[in-house]
């Protein structure tokens, strides 16, 4: 939402759709470099208007050999910017120079690590020869064109993973230095920024409390604003900020759904007393929760039944306080995910994200990730009881009930679950370094032994994964004695006789199994 107007944005970046393009951004700010997000039809003019000291192309879903593929302005390459293209940005470049240099993929994309060879080049100053990176990509671009210099490779030099022509001030990766399992310590971004675009500091975290506050008043005007407070990390903090520079214009809310964590409630009326919110709870509407979600097994139905009935309880709410706009706490990564954050593709629906009420929506934080709404937090002075709490899906626990129609059972078997897994975590002292802990009840009913009887019941599936935007995730893999611990405590349910354990990376898999 911060559209920085009286800053001078050094960086522009062209989203031709890619999962990461917002972490682009978000790696630049960690440099304290501003920059600005836009389409390739928008680019152009702005371009002109700006004069931006670089560009760099994001990466995109598309082949440059598909009919809609996106389109950069050729004529930016004539505006002698620094340009660095990367993945898609790489092909596309690699394409309009000699359309025989890029290979088409016949099937199946790389995703995954890969091992780099870097050659020396401003780009790579600072690195070491080898490097690890992320690799997510169909297409690859199979030679060098004319005034092109391969700068990187990998797999024995038969795959190029970076070129650059100097003095058309081109720059080019295959692979996503702004992916945190690509380690190079934001260096290559770095690198484009102050070596080959000359681009000065001047982003600083101390100045974003204070813009959201200002420009989140300036939108408000004299209206009322409705928020929902969930008690988790986002909302909570939003409103912390907001709650002193809004007073009464702002009114807060928390919806018990019904699906949500063991002792929930009482923990979020902790949270908001400690964070001087003036919170309403509204239980009302829980059992309608259930009913609807439990018409469906599938994941993406569940998502909008549970939008339907959260939207329904905004407008209640908004119409008992005569509310004009709406404060949302929708991080990047929820837009990105919802399909609304440029160009990118829906992954999921977000329950917050688009409700189309009848209010004007603000979201001061859809430009963060989650790590640096904690740093939010730590600036504004809130507790560590806050700080450190995992994330959890708005929709909650309906989205950990995979297989199965929810029933208020199985929700219960599931929060149980949830809350015993996260004491032995914490007995083991490794809770707060994870990432997030996801505790599923799988609709799959399986065989087993329980005293001298046959049984026939669920299984659950443990899952715990580290992060720094939950863009990329890996397996946070727990020890054999903590394994072991989890699931001879889990299967003491009578309705439960396996448990499993998932590390699977992201992507593939997305964080929540649903």
């Amino acid at each position: 939402m911060l559209d920085n107007k009286n800053k001078k944005t050094q960086i522009l970046i062209i989203d031709l759709g890619s999962q990461y393009t917002q972490i682009i951004r978000r790696s630049l700010r960690y440099l304290s470099f501003h920059s600005t997000i836009l389409s390739p039809q928008k680019s152009l003019e702005w371009i002109k208007k700006n004069k931006p000291k670089g560009v760099i192309l994001s990466g995109g879903s598309a082949s440059v050999y598909n009919r809609n593929a996106p389109e950069i302005p050729k004529e930016i390459l004539d505006l002698n910017i620094p340009i660095l293209g990367i993945c898609y940005g790489m092909q596309w470049l690699a394409y309009i120079n000699d359309k025989n240099s890029v290979h088409k993929a016949k099937e199946g994309k790389s995703y995954g690590p890969v091992k780099i060879t870097l050659e020396k080049s401003k780009l790579f100053e600072k690195l070491p020869k080898k490097i690890n990176a992320w690799s997510s990509h169909g297409d690859s671009v199979r030679r060098a064109s004319a005034g092109f210099r391969v700068i990187a490779t990998s797999r024995n030099g038969q795959v190029i993973e970076a070129m650059e022509a100097i003095y058309r001030r081109l720059y080019t990766v295959q692979f996503h230095p702004e992916v945190e399992q690509t380690e190079d310590e934001n260096i290559i971004l770095n690198n484009f920024a102050v070596k080959i675009c000359n681009c000065k500091q001047d982003y600083f975290k101390k100045d974003v409390i204070a813009e959201i506050q200002n420009k989140t008043r300036e939108l408000l005007g004299n209206g009322v604003a409705i928020i929902g407070v969930s008690g988790g990390v986002d909302s909570t903090t939003l409103a912390t900020i907001l709650a002193p520079v809004l007073g009464k214009q702002l009114k807060a809310f928390l919806i018990d759904t019904g699906g949500m964590r063991k002792d929930e409630i009482e923990k979020v009326k902790e949270i908001a007393q400690k964070a001087k919110i003036n919170l309403k709870i509204i239980t009302e509407y829980k059992h309608k929760f259930v009913k609807k979600i439990s018409m469906t097994i599938d994941a993406e139905e569940k998502r909008m039944f549970f939008r339907e009935i959260y939207g329904e309880v905004f407008r209640e709410v908004a119409k008992s306080y005569n509310a004009t706009h709406m404060i949302q706490g929708t991080l990047a990564t929820d837009l990105i995910e919802s399909g609304s954050g440029g160009e990118s593709m829906l992954i999921k629906t977000h329950h917050n994200v688009n409700l189309n009420l009848d209010l004007k929506e603000i979201m001061p934080l859809s430009d963060f990730f989650k790590f640096e709404v904690r740093e939010m937090a730590r600036l504004f002075g809130l507790d560590e009881l806050l700080i450190n709490r995992q994330p959890f899906p708005g929709p909650g626990l309906f989205l950990r009930v995979v297989g199965v129609p929810v029933t208020s059972e199985l929700l219960e078997i599931v929060r149980e679950a949830d809350d015993e897994v996260k004491k032995i975590l914490e007995k083991h002292k490794i809770y707060d370094k994870i990432s997030q802990t996801i505790v599923a009840l799988l609709g799959v009913n399986t065989v087993g032994v329980k005293g001298d009887g046959r049984v026939y019941g669920y299984s659950l599936v443990v899952r715990t994964v580290e992060t720094v935007d939950f863009m990329t995730i890996k397996g946070f893999y727990l020890q054999k004695e903590v394994c072991e611990e989890i699931t001879s405590t889990l299967v003491k349910h009578p309705k439960i006789v396996r448990v499993f354990f998932d590390w699977t990376s992201k992507p593939p898999a997305t964080t929540e199994f649903e």
